[in-house]
């Protein structure tokens, strides 16, 4: 897809915020974009929901949702800085 340098961050912030989600979204360096996201499962799918359908100015050809049992807490849905791959 087309999720980088096209405001996807910004419109996964925005959903999340809308939401009442924690949590976090970043570019990786292999051209995707990663977020985590802490909340009730109803409310967390509807979020999914939202990133599969993306910004009308991207392309998002693949979801990849991983549930887990929160085990830290995050403030309010932030933008991250880019995070290189190791």
């Amino acid at each position: 897809g087309k999720v980088q340098g096209v405001g996807f961050r910004d419109y996964t912030r925005r959903q999340a915020r809308a939401l009442g989600l924690g949590g976090f979204v970043r570019n990786l360096v292999d051209g995707s974009v990663e977020a985590q996201a802490i909340g009730d499962r109803d409310v967390l799918e509807s979020f999914v929901a939202a990133i599969e359908r993306g910004p009308s100015t991207g392309r998002v050809d693949q979801c990849l949702v991983d549930w887990h049992q929160a085990t830290m807490s995050y403030g309010e849905f932030e933008v991250r800085t880019f995070q290189g791959m190791s």
